[in-house]
């Protein structure tokens, strides 16, 4: 039988010199911290340019150290709890993981409301500035982690772009068009989603879903969806008193 897998994501935003930061940050925030990291297509990876790196850093932990934290059924939260215990501890080993890997912890890590409610996980999203991408940056935390790198060519950024195990969905911030069309072409993004502007998670409904490497296989949604969950037939039917042959044969008895 056929199949289609969704599996898991490790996604990365490039922020280009030209970007808009205030986008950049907003969408960068929603991809990573939205439903507390829990998504596939939730962004792991920040590749900004040196030239702004350091100030994209400032404001992503700003706006991290304001993030509403807490009942979600609750006007104004945008952070709720982890699904359980292992996604807590595999959060804390992460960053643990990071720091030993030369990671600096910008703003979060800790837990929230432990005494409130014990038997939840509430967590602060964090943002982890990193020298380069790592093993553990490597691999996906189901966690509101975003690691953010430097880097100081396009080539270089696509390069760490591609070089993790998935290949789910992926984004540039850019003012460069000739940018944004590198990025989306044969040679730039090797991910099945490719954003530009907008970050990793939110994907339209009729786009097909899906992506390379260790992501899964197949496409939901988008207008060739069906073909993952059919198999061509060919039928011949001939109503003739004839005997028509394939490719013109000519079998006469």
């Amino acid at each position: 039988g056929r199949c289609l897998l969704e599996l898991g994501g490790n996604n990365a935003a490039i922020v280009a010199p030209s970007a808009d930061l205030d986008l950049a940050t907003r969408g960068i925030v929603f991809a990573a911290a939205g439903t507390a990291g829990q998504r596939c297509t939730t962004m792991r990876r920040v590749l900004a340019h040196e030239d702004v790196a350091e100030d994209l850093a400032k404001r992503l932990a700003d706006v991290y150290g304001r993030l509403p934290i807490g009942d979600p059924t609750a006007e104004g939260t945008l952070v709720g709890p982890l699904i359980n215990q292992r996604a807590y501890d595999g959060m804390a080993a992460a960053l643990e993981q990071a720091e030993a890997q030369g990671g600096n912890v910008l703003v979060g890590g800790g837990r929230r409301l432990a005494d409130a409610a014990g038997d939840a996980y509430y967590v602060e999203p964090a943002v982890v500035r990193m020298p380069e991408q790592s093993e553990i940056v490597r691999q996906e935390t189901f966690a509101p982690i975003i690691y953010v790198m430097t880097y100081s060519t396009l080539e270089e950024a696509i390069a760490l772009n591609n070089d993790v195990p998935q290949g789910l969905s992926s984004s540039i911030f850019t003012s460069d068009q000739a940018e944004a069309e590198r990025f989306m072409s044969a040679v730039g993004s090797d991910c099945g989603i490719v954003n530009v502007n907008i970050g990793t998670s939110g994907a339209e409904i009729g786009g097909a879903f899906g992506g390379e490497k260790e992501t899964g296989g197949g496409r939901e949604s988008g207008s060739d969806a069906w073909r993952a969950y059919m198999r061509r037939a060919t039928n011949t039917v001939n109503y003739s008193g004839e005997l028509p042959l394939a490719q013109g044969v000519d079998f006469t008895v």
